[in-house]
């Protein structure tokens, strides 16, 4: 009984053993202290980056309704957030190990091999511990840590798959926009092609005009349809990604009617002048969160190479007749303790230790690795940032200049001053200039986008993930 007490009274004492894990050092960023600065890049505000929500940066209504029902309904969100409510029950799972089990049981049974026909009873009622490990080096502690950080780099993993998402819708809503536009174009081009078509066949026909004249003009007829059935194929796409990405049906009221609606709908973002900013970012944390965890694992391989303590104890009580079960005289208790220690497993153990150790230096570089690629992901969008305006200026300037030549051009072809062939060609460049602004503009969307993203700038994210 004594032992028992002992055990009872010291035991919680024992479940804070040691750890022989290494501390976790985080390295510094193997990246600038700022961001690139030079004729590519803007200067840059002196406040750091505010702590953006969503809605602060998609600031339309429709993009917003459109998110929201995203993160409601998206499945590759719902298996995200599955596997995070999994990690942290392996987590309890593991947790569990260290606390003992408590288990009882009941039992009942009659003989009769005597041979003077006097039955006997035996009855009995007991309760105890069964194999309870001590954590004397830390090793079931650290097994807990590994899993708490594994599901905490589980958690950041989610966040990831939230914010790409968020992106991925803004982006297909933007490109929904471009396509609608680009189909104007196709249609107006079209439009002004048969005009074109109507006209030559009349010269033709008045004998003014070459077939030549007309079989061109059949040609931009041709390709402004072809352009026509092809955008109609594109924005069908766009509503199947965003119905994708939705996790259900869209309302095309939802849907905006072209880039001018896009433009002002997703806010620029402020980038800061500090790259530690990257330390938020979901992906960054999930590594550093995996580099943790290896350092745990090395602590559970080097308790290993120490010996093992089990405890056992049982109590209750025991009679052959039921109604004596519970006197004083039937109780009984037994307790015990096992120690198994490694003598000679063939280096097993020390390489399961250099095994973690390498593992480590993995999640290490891993950590390092992930934040240099936030830093690039960053630098490209802040690249394109800080040269975007000048390029969708350049671009709507020639647009603007393609017109007016197309203009001259075909006033100057009825005249009888320029072939028809001039007119074409203008005709070619007005659509391509047309064309590339839009792609221009709708670079300038996807870029503030990238750089929200690259930045891991939504709050919300973390609102599924226990607090760093």
């Amino acid at each position: 009984m004594i032992r028992l007490r002992a055990f009872l009274a010291f035991g919680p004492l024992l479940l804070g053993a040691c750890s022989l894990a290494p501390k976790t050092v985080l390295p510094t960023p193997p990246v600038p202290q700022s961001w690139p600065v030079g004729d590519a890049y803007l200067l840059q505000s002196e406040a750091a980056l505010p702590i953006l929500s969503y809605q602060s940066i998609l600031t339309d209504p429709r993009l917003q309704s459109l998110t929201e029902q995203a993160l409601a309904n998206n499945r590759d969100l719902r298996v995200a957030y599955a596997n995070v409510a999994a990690a942290r029950a392996r987590t309890r799972v593991t947790r569990a190990e260290q606390f003992p089990a408590v288990g009882i049981n009941a039992g009942a049974g009659y003989s009769d091999g005597s041979g003077d026909g006097n039955g006997r009873g035996d009855f009995s009622l007991r309760g105890g511990i069964s194999a309870f490990e001590l954590d004397l080096f830390g090793k079931l502690a650290n097994a807990t840590e590994a899993d708490r950080n594994r599901a905490l780099g589980t958690e950041a993993a989610a966040r990831t798959v939230r914010l790409a998402l968020i992106a991925s819708l803004a982006d297909a809503w933007a490109t929904y926009g471009a396509d609608r536009d680009l189909l104007q174009i196709a249609e107006d081009t079209a439009a002004n092609a048969r005009e074109s078509v109507r006209l030559t066949q009349a010269r033709l026909d008045g004998g003014v005009a070459p077939r030549t004249d007309l079989r061109q003009a059949e040609q931009i007829l041709a390709t402004a349809e072809d352009a026509i059935a092809q955008q109609r194929t594109a924005i069908a796409q766009d509503e199947n990604l965003i119905r994708l990405l939705v996790g259900g049906d869209v309302d095309r009221a939802l849907l905006p009617a072209g880039l001018a609606e896009v433009t002002p709908a997703i806010a620029p973002v402020p980038a800061g002048v500090s790259s530690q900013i990257l330390l938020r970012r979901p992906d960054v944390i999930e590594a550093e969160y995996g580099l943790r965890a290896a350092n745990a694992d090395i602590g559970v391989a080097r308790a290993r190479l120490f010996p093992s303590i089990s405890l056992t104890g049982l109590l209750g009580f025991a009679s052959d007749a039921l109604s004596s079960l519970f006197d004083s005289g039937s109780f009984s208790w037994s307790a015990g303790g096992d120690v198994t220690a490694p003598i000679f497993d063939a280096g097993g153990r020390r390489a399961g230790v250099a095994v973690s150790e390498a593992q480590r230096d993995a999640a290490l570089a891993s950590y390092e690795g992930a934040i240099q690629t936030a830093f690039r992901e960053v630098a490209d969008a802040l690249a394109v940032q800080g040269t975007i305006a000048e390029r969708a200026r350049a671009a709507a300037a020639n647009t603007a200049a393609a017109a007016d030549t197309a203009t001259l051009t075909d006033a100057r072809y009825k005249g009888g001053i320029d072939s028809f062939l001039a007119s074409l060609d203008a005709q070619r460049s007005l659509y391509a200039a047309r064309r590339s602004e839009i792609a221009t503009q709708l670079l300038l969307v996807q870029t503030r986008i990238a750089l929200f993203r690259a930045l891991g700038g939504d709050s919300g994210a973390g609102g599924n993930a226990t607090a760093r």
